[in-house]
């Protein structure tokens, strides 16, 4: 007898072919969709600070973190780390110029249930603020990056001599492809324009150097306008949200 082995039809090669094509098709939008949660969730933390800083500001009269130690306790209630005796705070010039204001300001707004959270009220360097350990000195993005009220003329493409400005780090950890996304969501999807931009790589960081770095190949600045670097592929990016 002769044994006669059959080789797959052209319809059967379709048919797998197609049914391929669906599962890389659904696995591509399986990742866009998770892109797209992750933006959001970073751009509704973003947005969530802001609100509450400036309610902060408008119900006491005062900037968060900056507000003296000694008046947080009667101004905003026991609720601030180490009251009734001191309380946590700053200096009261008006600016959050310190890692301690920076972590006072976390304590702060969540005393005052502006944020949700426990915070330590205090950190006497970088190491401190970004000690995970409970109570944390300020909230974490979604990698475990820590966000950071504070200012700083030390933003990519700042104008020489221009003043420090307020600004929210969004914290360090955040790959390249979801900064620029969220660039493109509330900016103008470029690193050194508009009120988001990169922070500067982490060897050259002034100010809040820790905390407000980045990876050097998060922007390409060889174009201009720099643009974010997708194909770089660097997985510790950090932007500074301008106020």
């Amino acid at each position: 007898m002769v044994n006669k082995q059959h080789g797959f039809t052209l319809v059967e090669i379709a048919i797998v072919l197609v049914i391929i094509g669906l599962l890389l098709g659904g696995i591509l939008k399986g990742q866009e969709l998770i892109t797209a949660a992750r933006v959001r969730n970073l751009a509704d933390l973003t947005a969530g600070v802001q609100t509450a800083y400036y309610g902060f500001i408008d119900r006491y009269r005062a900037v968060p973190g900056d507000m003296p130690a000694a008046q947080s306790c009667g101004t905003i209630g026991r609720e601030v780390p180490k009251c009734p005796s001191t309380g946590v705070g700053g200096d009261g010039n008006g600016q959050i110029d310190s890692f301690d204001e920076a972590a006072a300001a976390w304590a702060h707004m969540a005393a005052a249930r502006f944020l949700q959270g426990n915070y330590s009220g205090v950190a006497a360097d970088a190491a401190a603020y970004t000690n995970p350990a409970p109570p944390p000195a300020a909230p974490n993005n979604p990698w475990n990056g820590f966000l950071l009220l504070g200012r700083t003329a030390d933003y990519m493409n700042v104008t020489t001599g221009q003043p420090p400005r307020l600004h929210l780090i969004t914290g360090r950890n955040v790959p390249v492809n979801i900064m620029r996304e969220l660039d493109v969501k509330v900016d103008d999807s470029l690193p050194e324009s508009g009120i988001l931009r990169s922070a500067p790589a982490i060897a050259t960081a002034t100010g809040f150097p820790t905390v407000g770095g980045s990876d050097a190949t998060c922007a390409d600045t060889t174009p201009a306008p720099a643009i974010w670097d997708i194909n770089a592929d660097a997985q510790d990016c950090n932007g500074y949200f301008l106020y």
